[in-house]
């Protein structure tokens, strides 16, 4: 096939995903909880931005000419790696189904999809979609046994406040990158440094703005936040919220599960967190908040760095220096500065030590999915 064509499919698949916009999210609010305006607005839009991204790059992959010595012809060439096994995550089923496939399939690729038990709606509905296309993905085997991984594993991403921060904005988008997706996200901000300055009030106002968020029913449009997955899911974050309260945390909101039924937790926040205590090291994946103190620079940046995942952070300041040597210093794959959870489909994305290898997303993400092949040519003589 040729590679315009690929791009071609792609957008057409795109085309489908904006047509069953609203059937799509629905199908992730029934699938795992998701608030249904949070699916159709930022899932299904990354959906269909990551599509037609990859759609564009199809026919612009090629190799390079390479000079070297002597009368030879040297060229290299992109190659697809074969079949690619995906295997896709509970908490963004769809983007991250868009996230795996198009990229693979931009470099000419065939794909097997394994999407999580828990949420298999959207993975299916898909692929009926693929089917609508025109190009039904088919499973084959490979062929050798030292196989390309490419890993996006967890974290606990340290989010920076200083005392020279817009407060509202800083505490807004603490709020929103701890408790999007009822906290499952791997992106979450779950460890925030507070300056001392400004401790008292970040906690008072998180604290304020935790108690005012809509918990209920995911097809509800006022919802905010969900339930958890599942009642494994739901029963680990009450056992890491006792934990936090016995190991001497000061419990400031929440804590309980939420209603009679159903895995509902109440927004959580903890203040008073140290760096020794569960809460602060161990990957909760829940709507808990933990918030932190420091006095210097040097010592947050010690501070932050010092877990075993490296996957975002985040740094709130409207000192640009102090950003830049911040954002510097930090080992993490991706830093935002006066911002939170800003993904897009032109960046790459991956993590730092335990939080994976390997880059997803713009042009990155395209390496992972081809072999680059060398091509040299004996010839008379050259031209120059």
């Amino acid at each position: 096939m040729d590679a315009s064509e690929r791009g071609r499919l792609l957008d057409k698949l795109a085309d489908l995903v904006e047509r069953d916009r609203a059937l799509l999210a629905t199908m992730e609010s029934l699938n795992g909880g998701k608030p249904f305006l949070q699916a159709f607005y930022v899932d299904l839009q990354g959906v269909i931005k990551t599509l037609r991204y990859y759609a564009g790059w199809a026919d612009k992959i090629h190799g390079m000419t390479i000079p070297v010595d002597g009368d030879y012809f040297t060229f290299t060439r992109h190659e697809p790696i074969g079949v690619c096994g995906q295997i896709i995550p509970w908490n963004f089923p769809l983007l991250m189904f868009a996230w795996k496939i198009a990229p693979a399939l931009c470099c000419g690729n065939t794909v097997v999809i394994k999407p999580a038990e828990q949420t298999p709606l959207s993975a299916l509905y898909m692929g009926a979609l693929i089917k609508e296309v025109g190009k039904l993905i088919q499973e084959a085997a490979g062929r050798s046994n030292l196989k390309r991984v490419t890993l996006e594993l967890g974290g606990k991403s340290p989010n920076i406040i200083f005392a020279d921060a817009d407060l509202d904005f800083a505490v807004e988008q603490a709020h929103q990158g701890v408790f999007f997706n009822q906290g499952q996200c791997c992106t979450a901000g779950s460890r925030i440094f507070v300056e001392e300055s400004i401790y008292e009030e970040f906690v008072r106002r998180s604290v304020e703005r935790a108690k005012r968020r809509i918990v209920g029913s995911p097809l509800d449009p006022s919802t905010e936040q969900g339930p958890q997955i599942d009642k494994k899911q739901y029963n680990k974050i009450l056992e890491l919220i006792q934990s936090g309260v016995a190991e001497g945390a000061k419990l400031e909101c929440g804590g309980k599960g939420l209603g009679r039924k159903g895995f509902f937790i109440e927004p959580t926040v903890f203040s008073n967190v140290t760096d020794d205590m569960r809460i602060a090291k161990e990957e909760i994946f829940g709507p808990v908040q933990e918030i932190l103190r420091f006095k210097t620079m040097d010592e947050v940046i010690e501070r932050a760095n010092n877990s075993d995942f490296g996957l975002v952070a985040a740094v709130f300041t409207n000192d640009i220096n102090k950003a830049l040597t911040v954002s510097s210093a930090m080992q993490a794959g991706t830093v935002w500065i006066n911002c939170y959870n800003a993904l897009n489909a032109q960046s790459p994305f991956g993590g730092f030590k335990m939080s994976g290898n390997g880059r997803e997303m713009g042009e990155f993400g395209l390496r992972e999915y081809s072999e680059v092949k060398t091509v040299t040519v004996k010839i008379p003589q050259k031209n120059s």
